[in-house]
């Protein structure tokens, strides 16, 4: 399947990293078991050397469910790639995540290390990993400011030592999509079979969803990303947004995955109990207004035909329903909806009656409630009884 894309996801080990996102082991079990509904190919369930809570969340994952490819991640030396095979073995299909910083800026700064000593360490850690698993994968840390020669070069050497999957993150969310699908498109024709190519893009500049589809054009078939986008800084790509952009542009991105797609608001939902925060109200597919119309000139649409203003049915994403929010931008036709909808059948009189009182009530508030409208209704419906009793 030439269009099958791998969805990896790190919602439990980078997601994890970010301010407020920390989880008990109990918990990452709880959305594990959404995440295996869900469909996610590959689990990435914590950094083992990290602390003994991440190492049983690893051992933890793996044992509950046996059946899942289970990722834990490393850096490139032996005690975290051991760490990580010991959180793992009780996984039956494993995998060992090791990285290596690959940019000047990071061996200068960070690892004081010539381009010689990375490669010969990320060589040895995948020869290493391999020893524990056939299923290694090695990502170059801060590849999108890699110098692209010497990019090629250590991902050939971590594939000719055993790996399976090359990771080329943008790891600092430096890249843009022209500049990221072309270096994604020259790895790929490097390495050809021999392994797949995986991107793990941070948003720093909004794209990390523009990248990883943009690396997927070029040929990559692995997308390393989270549910909400949670991740370190301004997180990573979104795993919604991702797999909803194929689905629905399957006209132009036509890429295949596994993810039961109805499970995604489930998952969302989960995920913002779990931790200390969801995801702000206008984000796209799982956000509170994803699928909510406030404007007049929208609702009368969406109301005479849903497809005017949505290009998802929500519940292909597991929203119940779609959201009339009546504030002081909402039309008449929404407003003799709600009136339906709580009991009222209103004439034309009637319903201009109710909007003009309720346009006066919702230039003063953020919104207007039910019961407000409820209010409305009753004193519209009074007034018509006592000029029809004068």
């Amino acid at each position: 399947m030439a269009n099958r894309v791998y969805i990896f996801d790190t919602t439990l080990r980078d997601g994890e990293q970010s301010p407020g996102c920390s989880m008990t082991v109990p918990e990452k079990l709880q959305l594990a078991r959404k995440l295996v509904e869900l469909g996610v190919d590959i689990l990435e369930a914590g950094f083992p050397i990290a602390s003994e809570g991440d190492f049983q969340a690893v051992d933890a994952v793996s044992r509950e469910f046996s059946w899942v490819q289970v990722a834990a991640l490393a850096r490139a030396n032996r005690l975290d790639v051991e760490r990580a095979a010991a959180s793992l073995k009780h996984a039956r299909r494993p995998r060992i995540h090791t990285f290596l910083a690959t940019s000047e800026i990071h061996l200068k700064y960070k690892l004081k290390k010539s381009q010689e000593q990375v490669l010969d360490e990320a060589v040895a850690a995948v020869e290493l990993a391999r020893s524990y698993t056939d299923d290694v994968e090695f990502s170059a840390e801060d590849a999108t400011r890699t110098d692209w020669d010497y990019l090629e070069q250590i991902s050939r050497a971590v594939v000719a030592a055993g790996a399976r999957t090359v990771n080329l993150p943008d790891t600092v969310g430096y890249s843009v999509p022209e500049e990221y699908g072309a270096l994604i498109g020259r790895m790929v024709r490097a390495l050809g079979d021999s392994a797949i190519v995986s991107v793990h893009c941070h948003d720093d500049l909004g794209l990390a969803v523009a990248n990883s589809i943009a690396a997927v054009q070029a040929g990559a078939r692995q997308i390393e990303c989270t549910i909400n986008g949670i991740g370190e800084r301004a997180g990573n790509a979104s795993l919604e947004e991702i797999v909803m952009a194929f689905k629905t542009r399957s006209d132009r991105l036509p890429f295949e995955t596994k993810i039961v797609t109805e499970h995604i608001f489930a998952a969302s939902q989960l995920l913002s109990r779990t931790i200390t925060f969801g995801p702000q109200p206008n984000k796209a597919i799982v956000g509170d207004n994803a699928f909510a119309h406030e404007a007049g000139i929208h609702q009368d649409g969406y109301l005479k035909e849903r497809t005017t203003y949505e290009i998802m049915d929500p519940r292909s994403v597991g929203v119940p329903e779609s959201k009339l929010v009546l504030g002081k931008h909402s039309g008449r036709h929404a407003l003799h909806k709600r009136a339906e909808d709580l009991g009222f059948q209103l004439g034309k009189d009637e319903l201009d009656l109710l909007y003009h009182r309720f346009i006066a009530l919702a230039d003063r508030k953020k919104g207007v409630s039910n019961d407000e409208i409820l209010a409305l209704l009753h004193e519209v419906v009074g007034a018509k009884a006592a000029a029809a009793n004068d």
